[in-house]
């Protein structure tokens, strides 16, 4: 129930706020939450980013106003943030299909976007197998690549994709799918396709290497057909396991996913007993 609480504060927060200069760490600092945690939280328990909500909330708002007032274009423009009528009119387009100049104009059709109202269930009573392992530094070399958060879902696998078309899977086949955020609520994060780096090898060109600290680790093992077996598994952990668990927060802004040969399996990953790990770094509070 916790956080659930959580995020009906950040909603109601942000319908507060609609238009002022808000982001998803302001509305973490309201919360009370981490920034990194909540972001993450927010995405998996709502399906959006907090920044793409707000967005979205924006230009439905913003349609709304151009339906029954009779305010300038630019002045709802920058009362949701805008600040050229050019940036308000291609989003405005992109969300409602129309600009905003043909709503006056014509009869059209606009997009809503209601406020998220959360549906309390039980859930949880599950058995989810982890353990807690003290892990040395370790050093990877990688192919890496800097991504927002917002649109990460699909940005990612397609790194993936370019990654081995590119020849690179010679020298990198991915044991590791790592994620850093060393300040923990910045737009961006680092992403790693990642090996166990030999310090007896050139690095190739295109190429880095990365060392990933010492912590102690929450395991997670996941079972099953990718990437859906890691996607619920990466759920629960930000939704249930870590906002219910009282000895442990989050370590650092760090988050590795590995994965076992896909050789070994019949089906690859798409295996039903295809295995890899989630590992999140945490520290007694």
């Amino acid at each position: 129930m916790e956080w659930m609480a959580i995020i009906g504060d950040s909603i109601q927060y942000i319908e507060d706020h609609i238009s002022e200069d808000i982001s998803a760490e302001n509305v973490a600092k309201a919360v009370g939450v981490s920034p990194f945690y909540f972001q993450k939280g927010f995405a998996m328990l709502c399906g959006f980013s907090v920044a793409e909500y707000i967005r979205n909330r924006r230009l439905a708002l913003a349609g709304n106003d151009l339906l029954i007032t009779d305010e300038k274009v630019i002045d709802i423009a920058m009362k949701y943030g805008y600040d050229s009528p050019d940036s308000f009119t291609k989003a405005f387009t992109r969300f409602h299909g129309v600009s905003p100049s043909s709503v006056r104009k014509d009869e059209v059709l606009l997009k809503t976007f209601a406020p998220l109202k959360l549906k309390i269930s039980l859930e949880g009573g599950y058995l989810m197998d982890y353990k807690i392992i003290k892990k040395e530094a370790f050093t990877v070399i990688a192919n890496a690549k800097t991504f927002p958060y917002e649109g990460a879902k699909e940005v990612v696998p397609q790194f993936w994709q370019e990654h081995f078309q590119a020849g690179m899977g010679q020298y990198v086949m991915g044991v590791y799918g790592i994620n850093i955020d060393l300040e923990m609520g910045q737009e961006n994060f680092e992403y790693l396709i990642a090996d166990p780096y030999n310090p007896q090898k050139d690095v190739p060109e295109g190429l880095v290497t990365r060392t990933i600290p010492a912590f102690d680790w929450a395991v997670f093992p996941c079972k099953g057909a990718m990437p859906n077996a890691l996607q619920d598994v990466n759920t629960k952990i930000y939704t249930e396991w870590l906002p219910a668990l009282k000895e442990y927060e989050f370590a650092a802004g760090y988050c590795v996913e590995y994965y076992d040969d896909p050789t070994k399996y019949e089906k690859g990953t798409q295996d039903e007993n295809y295995y890899c790990e989630i590992w999140i770094p945490v520290k007694k509070k």
